[in-house]
């Protein structure tokens, strides 16, 4: 049912009662309600004198104090009733509790012109004022560099709790992002918002209640109005209640899930601030920054906002204007401007978009030039020909598919230039890529060269040392002498590790597997020809560099350096999507194995309700007594006060003891020592335990065969890469595999996940849509990556990116040293500042 505009005063009225004429019962109390209501009384044919009589009590309303105000609403009930003729007849009935109820169903409010559409109407300034005026000293030069005392309000105190948020000068607060906007511009009303949505909403609160519930539950619930319709918000601590009655009567900005509750709109657990209403009827779009314990978000704005008077005519755009010009670029000041006050969305949107291409023209010209200065340098020449790749496949004990016979074709014209390779090989668990490995380094003992294999544990190292002994250890070279594989880890002691050393030295190894042992000082090589670095986003771009550099030291004891640097050959079993792929390892070409061998079963994977888990135990029992073996993956390692997930240590106590009494159950998790996991893993690979309760520590982990079953908990807690990577432990055999996904995840991100997982096996198209979902982080990791944090930029921004490669190979093009350009290179040196062997 549809209130009219008089139905719909009234009961603002009988809120504003209510709540102790505060005039706070709708959002921008009787001026911003003016705004809205007199279009919609007019709208509806009512008669124009009446609602200009009510205009203008309305505007008297707002300015009037508590105590004035009664007789104002008694004068307009008045005029609702009797019309504007009717003089005032004392003061109104007292309000009754009923009269609150109505508001729950009035409908929303038509709003052909609102307080908001007026506000953005009017000409705006292009940073908006701050609630308190900014003070501090005129600009002046160097003032960038400055200490945030510098501004007024900042003390000793306040600028060590801004230190945590590694703001320490004038230039970091203007560089300070928001991480998201409170968007008082395109505001929804109670009444507009739908059950299951994520939405923010602004609205007055007039009352709360509280109820125990059990021993240990207390739920305290908040009564809402934003004058469209009442909204019940919902938390469940007691700890909640005192700040929420201390937020009676004034205007909340809530975030949370839209819910339905016995015909009532609620939000569980929202998250909320007390704004102005100010902020609310002028329709600003008000920056939110990331914070920390006794820094507020409206103090921050102030700070930023002196920061920007003050800094902003010292900052300097490093871009050159003919690549601003030719991309539609703002300049650096009016997009830190408007990034930190946006007057618009337009504004906003040019502000990201200027900031965003910044940091992808950086990125682009750090690794063109990372890749310019790696090609600038001789690698040796190792030749190849058909038969000699041939004589490689034909003593393997299996076909290879067509996928790992053109990715090794594509590196043996790589490494057959004297220009070092730089080649990343991408492919699914089981596709193949060691062998692809293995005829690479088949190729450099046929040319009297050296290989190193870099893994990033021990216990990959040792697999993939088993691997490649069985692949190349019988073959014979040209000339008919053996392949040579050794091993070089931590755990290589004693007279071993002085043979593999001296072998290594004088040329009598071929191909060493290791650790980051291969990298340190005392390790030397005859002639490294070829470097080959596995999981490599879980090291460092140094890393990468020092194995490199091994090539060109020259044999140990020689005084004189190769001069020249290996080959280098990248593996990854993250799939990554191709935009990047580019980004990331942009100073790389990539290979892709998209193919899988065959007789490989795809494995059966299916999401279930935690209240069918003992189900799902019953099955892997079947499993284990068919003589297979089994995962159980949980998200933390012992149980959290603060978050309600399943843990490891905990579950493999309660399983061993309740579930699974009579099987062999292990327990891996990253906080045992490495030797401690590898003890673990060995012996659940030689089949010592039946079932592995783990953390992801097993994602890359050693090949079971035997394992055909996993079961996830909580998996709503894992991006779609992890999940994957996760399954990919299973399935690695003859035997049907099968990976059951526990969830009680009701988002619908985290729905999507899962339903994706079930839907497919094929890593790339998971890889798409995680990062869609997600963004970049699950491939990225930590800053080991080799690429710099990210204020502003999607990697996902294939548009962007597309526009700041295309700029970067301009500019590249014509000054890869960036001479013309002084301002821009010192900007990417700062960008890539500690990222590795940029220079």
């Amino acid at each position: 049912m549809k209130y009219s505009a008089f139905e719909r005063l009234l009961s603002i009225l009988d809120l504003e009662e209510k709540t102790g004429w505060r005039n706070r019962a709708v959002i921008g109390g009787a001026e911003g309600l003016r705004k809205r209501w007199v279009p919609d009384a007019l709208e509806e044919g009512n008669d124009p004198a009446t609602v200009d009589a009510i205009d203008n009590l309305l505007q008297k309303y707002s300015q009037a104090n508590p105590k004035t105000r009664p007789e104002i609403a008694a004068q307009m009930r008045q005029i609702v009733e009797h019309g504007p003729s009717e003089p005032a007849k004392g003061k109104p009935e007292p309000t009754s509790d009923a009269a609150l109820d109505v508001i729950d169903q009035i409908g929303p409010v038509q709003e052909p012109r609102t307080a908001r559409a007026a506000a953005a109407s009017e000409p705006q300034a292009t940073v908006a004022e701050p609630a308190i005026a900014p003070a501090g000293p005129t600009p002046r030069p160097g003032i960038l560099r400055e200490s945030v005392t510098t501004i007024s309000g900042i003390g000793a105190k306040k600028a060590e709790r801004l230190a945590r948020l590694g703001i320490e000068t004038i230039s970091d607060l203007l560089w300070h992002i928001p991480h998201r906007y409170d968007d008082f511009s395109r505001l929804r009303t109670i009444a507009e918002l739908e059950p299951g949505e994520q939405a923010t909403v602004v609205a007055n609160l007039w009352q709360v209640k509280e109820r125990k519930l059990g021993l240990k539950r207390h739920m305290v619930q908040g009564i809402l109005n934003d004058g469209t319709g009442t909204l019940r918000a919902t938390w469940w601590s007691k700890y909640v209640a005192p700040k929420i009655q201390a937020q009676i009567g004034k205007t909340l900005c809530l975030r949370g899930k839209v819910g339905l509750y016995m015909g009532y709109k609620t939000l569980d657990s929202p998250e909320y601030e007390e704004i102005e209403d100010l902020q609310a009827a002028e329709g600003r779009i008000e920056p939110v920054y990331r914070l920390t314990e006794g820094i507020s978000n409206r103090e921050l704005q102030r700070w930023v906002s002196s920061a920007l008077k003050l800094g902003l005519p010292q900052v300097k755009d490093p871009v050159p204007r003919a690549v601003r010009d030719q991309f539609g670029l703002v300049d650096l000041r009016t997009a830190l401007e408007q990034i930190h006050a946006p007057a618009s969305h337009e504004d906003l949107a040019a502000a990201r978009r200027r900031l965003a291409f910044d940091e992808l023209f950086y990125i682009q010209l750090g690794v063109q030039r990372r890749r310019h200065l790696y090609r600038q340098a001789t690698a040796p020449t190792l030749a190849s020909d058909e038969t000699m790749v041939n004589r490689f496949w034909s003593a393997l004990s299996f076909a290879p598919t067509g996928a790992q016979r053109r990715v090794l074709k594509e590196i043996a014209q790589d490494i057959g230039r004297s220009v070092p390779m730089s080649r990343l090989v991408q492919g699914d668990v089981g596709s193949g890529k060691t062998a692809v490995a293995a005829g690479a380094m088949y190729i450099a003992a046929e040319n009297h060269g050296q290989s190193a294999l870099l893994a990033p544990t021990q216990i990959l190292a040792e697999q993939h040392h088993r691997g490649l002994s069985s692949l190349l250890e019988g073959m014979r070279k040209s000339d008919g002498s053996p392949m040579t594989v050794a091993l070089l880890t931590g755990r290589v002691t004693g007279s071993e590790r002085e043979r593999v050393l001296a072998g290594l030295a004088d040329g009598s190894i071929d191909i060493v597997v290791g650790t980051t042992a291969l990298i340190q000082e005392h390790v030397s090589f005859n002639n490294l020809c070829l470097a080959v670095v596995d999981e490599q986003h879980r090291f460092g771009v140094e890393q990468r560099s020092i194995l490199r550099d091994k090539g060109m030291q020259g044999p140990a004891g020689t005084p004189e350096a190769s001069g020249k640097v290996p080959h280098m050959l990248v593996m990854s079993a993250t799939p990554i999507p191709r935009s990047l792929a580019l980004t990331i390892y942009g100073d790389l070409d990539v290979s892709i194995i998209d193919e899988m061998p065959p007789g490989r079963q795809p494995i059966k994977t299916k999401w279930f309700k935690p209240s069918e888990r003992e189900r799902l135990y019953a099955f892997l029992r079947r499993r284990v007594q068919e003589g297979r073996q089994g995962y159980i993956i949980y998200p933390l390692v012992e149980e959290s006060e603060k978050l309600s997930a399943g843990a490891a240590v905990d579950e493999h106590e309660r399983l061993s003891r309740e579930i699974f009494p009579d099987l062999r159950l292990a327990l891996l998790h990253g906080r045992m020592s490495g030797s401690e996991k590898d003890e673990v893993m060995q012996a659940f690979a030689s089949g010592e335990y039946d079932i592995l309760v783990s953390t992801t520590v097993v994602e890359v982990g050693i090949d079971v065969p035997n394992a055909t079953t996993m079961i996830i908990e909580d998996a709503e807690r894992f991006g779609l890469a992890q999940l994957h990577q996760l399954r990919g432990r299973v399935g690695r055999g003859e035997h049907q595999s099968y990976c059951a996904l526990i969830s009680r995840g009701d988002s619908p991100h985290a729905q999507e996940r899962l339903e994706a997982l079930v839907e497919t096996t094929d890593g790339f198209a998971l890889a798409e849509k995680d990062l869609q979902l997600r963004g970049p982080g699950d491939f990225l990791g930590s800053r080991q990556s080799g690429l710099p944090d990210l204020r502003v930029a999607a990697l996902g921004d294939t548009a962007t990116l597309a526009l700041a490669q295309q700029a970067a190979r301009q500019i590249f093009a014509e000054d890869p040293e960036l001479q013309n350009y002084p301002a821009l290179l010192a900007q990417v040196e700062e960008f890539w500042h500690g990222q590795g062997d940029l220079s």
